[in-house]
């Protein structure tokens, strides 16, 4: 173990030294708070879960030979207990761990639970967001906290370098004409609009700011991944199935929320219907897929379909080519507001959030006519900088974190 813990130290030496951004994403100060002892950080593949985690690391009082960082998916750690490590460090005065990619680390939860119960040191550790799903312990020994996509402030904030405040749905509700002058007075001679065309194409990962050429194809790279690393090792995918998955996620792309029924794409991609749902399933705990689903199955089972949306707006530049402006726009929607509220879908509008708010999605020519009389309800206009009354601008979803 010796061996191993010294060869594990010159990379962590090298990973510590690693130049960073000088960006912090939203999640970095209640992180840094937590006085758990064991801190988790789940989200999907290209949300800068390791710069979040190197970020904390350097932000730490506490001296750098008594900090290890493990990366679960390097050769070194073939065959390595995780347990059996920590406490060989920690036996040598060793204070703080940082686990990156645990879910690649074989028997990650028993020997996590193993190092809370019996080793007093501080851990941090990211992985995929599958893993917050597959054992209820997590969320009851660990301050497990999700990072998501950028939302659309933080793009404009790494676009721009100007700091701006994120806003809670209700106020974005009440206030949001005063929220958004606000806004556009800080932004001066930035079109907020432009911006917002930029990150419905780019915007969702901090991989744009690290290599824009290149981005679509590392959008790619991301995707291929998640199903071939993440979603296979931990839900045991058959390698074989992977390509059905590409081609369930390239039909829901071309396809509108609820046009296709779960028969159809069962027939499209050549899998049953039990394990289509289960791949479902699977997809949106890799954060690829959401699943949206009608109001009425809070309450009871109903044979409602789910509405089915890509994660976010920029995987429709690589799954396909006929892009529905509609759907994008409620895509976006959906993968801003979800981090922090529950959402389905009601028999009139589009959205019911939090139980209580309806949202119809639209063009800034939409009109209240499908929402009519309904308590509490908004309209979610595109294409649109400033709002009134009841029409807020869709751009604007994007302040919530």
């Amino acid at each position: 173990m010796d061996n191993i813990v010294q060869s594990i130290k010159k990379l962590s030496f090298l990973k510590f030294q690693k130049r960073l951004p000088e960006y912090k994403r939203f999640l970095f100060e209640k992180v840094q708070r937590s006085r758990s002892k064991i801190v988790g950080i789940y989200g999907g593949r290209g949300a800068g879960k390791t710069t979040l985690l190197l970020q904390l690391s350097k932000s730490m009082d506490c001296n750098l030979g008594k900090m290890l960082y493990v990366a679960c998916d390097h050769p070194l750690m073939q065959g390595v207990s995780l347990f059996e490590l920590i406490e060989y460090f920690y036996s040598k005065g060793g204070q703080v761990v940082i686990i990156d990619e645990i879910h690649e680390s074989e028997d990650f939860e028993r020997n996590l639970k193993a190092v809370y119960d019996f080793l007093d040191i501080k851990i941090f550790f990211s992985g995929s967001s599958a893993i917050k799903l597959t054992n209820p312990d997590f969320a009851r020994r660990y301050a497990m906290f999700h990072l998501p996509i950028l939302s659309f402030r933080e793009f404009i904030e790494l676009e721009t370098g100007l700091k701006l405040k994120s806003y809670i749905l209700n106020d974005i509700i009440e206030q949001h004409e005063n929220i958004v002058y606000e806004i556009l007075t800080t932004l001066k001679e930035y079109k907020v609009l432009e911006l917002f065309d930029l990150y419905l194409n780019y915007g969702a990962y901090p991989l744009y700011f690290e290599d824009r050429e290149n981005y679509l194809q590392k959008l790619v790279d991301t995707i291929n991944i998640t199903l071939h690393t993440d979603l296979s090792s931990i839900f045991q995918i058959q390698a074989d199935k992977i390509d059905a998955i590409k081609k369930l996620l390239v039909e829901i792309c071309r396809a509108k929320p609820l046009e296709v029924s779960i028969e159809k794409l069962s027939n499209l991609v050549g899998l049953t219907k039990a394990t289509l749902y289960k791949y479902l399933d699977y997809l949106q705990k890799g954060e690829l897929l959401v699943l949206v689903r009608h109001e009425a199955k809070r309450f009871k089972s109903i044979r409602k379909p789910d509405k089915l949306y890509l994660a976010n707006p920029n995987f429709f530049n690589v799954l396909c080519l006929n892009q529905e402006r509609g759907t994008i726009r409620e895509t976006f929607f959906v993968s801003q507001v979800k981090h922090l509220h529950t959402i389905f879908y009601p028999n009139r509008g589009d959205f019911l959030v939090d139980e209580k708010y309806i949202f119809e999605i639209g063009g800034r020519k939409k009109g209240f006519g499908q929402i009519k009389d309904i308590e509490n309800s908004f309209v979610v206009a595109d294409d649109l900088e400033i709002g009134s009354g009841n029409k807020i601008p869709l751009w604007l979803f994007g302040f919530l974190y």
